[in-house]
């Protein structure tokens, strides 16, 4: 998988409007080394840290919440931190991206932490209940977010954060999603305390793991990973839904082990979902947001029809004897946060 990914990385950076070849910019061409170094290169990193971000922050979530259908698109962050952009540009009309990132952290956190708080004090979960809730919380905050959209007269300018698109991003204005990556690191050091609290409160007490804390700080996590994406990129659904599962099901649900092949698989989606929003009507773009809900949606059709069909059952790799653990819970039920 890496092999590949690093393959179409290197295909994605001579993907455009403008044709760079690389004896061009090799023997030194000023024109293409400027487009490489201010437009393509920051792209591709761009993509990179969303499809890496996003997914591990969904598969940060799905343990926590003990829920395979919970993501930040069905856990309300990605429409809490666009009322946090809407926040600052309506009190801060000239702040800058950073300030904007410092209202979308704050407001995806919050979000984040009500949804859970929500969700604990619902006495029945089904685990079709559960993300259901987060749609309906998210609406909410949609609500609201456009409601001052339009009173302020300020839908044009958040526009630009409610569809995800690469297309604006140049060098100077991006940074922001490398926060994604130390956020990743921690989170992968953190990975068996999110496994022992996804077993339940009193699983994690007799073990000695603060629960609440541990909780919490693993939606921080994942709410900033968010929130630093929605800033640059925009909104992008699905990512944090779909490859937990499709990793989950060939590596099993242990986040140490499963990590590091979620950030690739997202990776390599994200930037195969791009190559295909740049090229399909070239030389127009697509936003990549309606590339990834096309295949999004229809990888999820097909993962409810493999769970219907084969239930807890993992896909098996190599010989017979060679499986993985199961990947997804029972369709009638949920465990407990």
């Amino acid at each position: 998988m890496f092999v590949l990914l690093l393959g179409l990385s290197c295909c994605s950076l001579f993907v455009g409007v403008i044709d760079l070849t690389p004896g061009e910019i090799l023997t030194g061409n000023f024109e293409q080394m400027e487009i490489f170094i201010i437009s393509r290169l920051p792209r591709l990193l761009a993509i990179l840290c969303t499809g890496i971000g996003m997914s591990v922050a969904g598969l940060i979530m799905q343990q926590l919440c003990s829920n395979k259908f919970v993501s930040p698109t069905t856990g309300a962050t990605i429409s809490s931190a666009q009322l946090g952009i809407l926040l600052a540009l309506l009190f801060m009309p000239a702040s800058t991206l950073w300030s904007r990132a410092i209202f979308a952290f704050a407001t995806a956190i919050l979000g984040t932490w009500i949804f859970v708080w929500f969700i604990q004090r619902i006495q029945f979960k089904d685990v079709v209940m559960v993300p259901l809730v987060g749609i309906m919380f998210g609406n909410v905050i949609g609500g609201i977010t456009n409601y001052l959209a339009y009173q302020y007269e300020m839908t044009q300018a958040l526009s630009s954060w409610l569809v995800g698109h690469f297309s604006l991003v140049l060098k100077g204005r991006y940074e922001i999603v490398w926060l994604t990556v130390p956020l990743v690191v921690l989170a992968f050091l953190f990975a068996n305390h999110f496994n022992i609290v996804g077993l339940g409160r009193d699983f994690s007490k007799n073990l000695g793991v603060p629960y609440n804390l541990v909780l919490f700080a693993g939606l921080t996590i994942a709410a900033m990973i968010t929130a630093s994406i929605v800033v640059v990129v925009g909104s992008i659904s699905y990512i944090g839904l779909i490859v937990p599962n499709v990793a989950a099901m060939y590596k099993g649900d242990k986040i140490r082990g499963t990590l590091v092949d979620t950030a690739l698989f997202g990776a390599l989606f994200v930037l195969v979902c791009d190559m295909i929003g740049r090229v399909i009507i070239f030389p127009y773009e697509l936003p990549i947001e309606l590339i990834v809900g096309i295949l999004g949606s229809l990888i999820f059709i097909g993962l409810l029809f493999y769970r219907l069909k084969y239930g807890r059952k993992a896909i098996r790799l190599g010989s017979a004897g060679t499986s993985c653990c199961s990947a997804m819970p029972n369709l009638k039920g949920g465990a407990d946060l």
